[in-house]
């Protein structure tokens, strides 16, 4: 089977890095019907998002919360949610 990819103007690299996983997370279905791949994507990325922000931001929740242009008590709660406090 062929899959017709479609690609998003302005592509760039953590759009390419998120793609290259998904193949190879298909490939190792190896035949399998994938379930809660949203969720599990999103929980990923999310994730290592914050855990990359929070290093670049020193521990300081303020300014990692300006970085991603959430409020400090959104950022908590997410933070809380991936145990990264």
């Amino acid at each position: 089977m062929t899959i017709r990819r479609q690609r998003l103007n302005g592509s760039n690299e953590i759009c390419r890095s998120v793609d290259r996983s998904l193949d190879e997370y298909f490939k190792r279905l190896d035949g399998e019907t994938p379930t809660g791949v949203y969720d599990m994507v999103i929980g990923h990325v999310e994730r290592a998002l914050l855990a990359s922000i929070m290093t670049r931001a020193e521990g300081n929740q303020t300014q990692a919360a300006d970085m991603l242009g959430m409020n400090r008590t959104t950022l908590r709660a997410k933070l809380v949610k991936h145990k990264l406090v």
